[in-house]
């Protein structure tokens, strides 16, 4: 049975191909955009921190965009704008997207035998009412060894150069290579289901 569709119109506010996987699996029909931002301005001391300050700072990104556009129409239906960030933890160190093969060689290198985990943040806004609200969840993943062999066939399909920490975990090479997940693997991928649906209807009732 297909989820009822929803009244407002839906806006992710995000390029990636994953978590607009994600949010069509939930049974939403949403328009994309992209926020443009300058990611590396925005620093923060805790993790936590920083993936609800990049959600927001893409959110408000957006949000300006639309103030701006010409072809706003009063009468559509309510849009719900949502936001996201995601972010590896390793050791205590935030990891970004990686600079580049070098670097995402290091980063899964790193993870052979021991473990890491992603941050991953929800930003929704009603635009006709302007209620905001923001969430993050955490997931921690365990893994067995990696071998060199997998991380150069994950650089040279180059995939992981555009992840968070160039992790992902729902890749067929690195299934076998995960011991264990405390957590989703939607969350990993950069939009945790729960959370977003609790969002969500929080701010459609706003």
């Amino acid at each position: 049975m297909e989820p009822p569709k929803s009244p407002f119109k839906i806006i992710l506010g995000s390029s990636s191909v994953a978590r607009q996987k994600i949010l069509a699996e939930m049974g939403y029909e949403f328009t994309i955009m992209s926020a443009d931002i300058d990611e590396k301005a925005i620093r923060t001391e805790k993790p936590e921190d920083l993936v609800m300050a990049l959600a927001k700072a893409k959110a408000d990104a957006i949000v300006s965009k639309l103030q701006t556009s010409d072809d706003q129409d009063k009468d559509a239906k309510p849009s719900i704008l949502i936001a996201s960030d995601t972010v590896v933890v390793y050791e205590g160190a935030v990891r970004e997207k990686p600079s580049g093969e070098e670097e995402a060689r290091q980063f899964i290198k790193s993870y052979s035998g021991k473990h890491a985990a992603t941050l991953s943040s929800v930003f929704v806004t009603n635009l006709k009412t302007g209620f905001t609200k923001g969430d993050w969840d955490k997931v921690e993943i365990h893994f067995h060894e990696i071998s060199d062999d997998v991380i150069d066939k994950l650089l040279e399909e180059g995939l992981v150069l555009r992840v968070a920490g160039a992790l992902i975990i729902e890749h067929p090479l690195i299934v076998p290579c995960v011991k264990d997940v405390k957590g989703t693997t939607d969350s990993v991928m950069g939009l945790p289901k729960a959370l977003t649906e609790k969002l969500l209807k929080e701010a459609m009732n706003a």
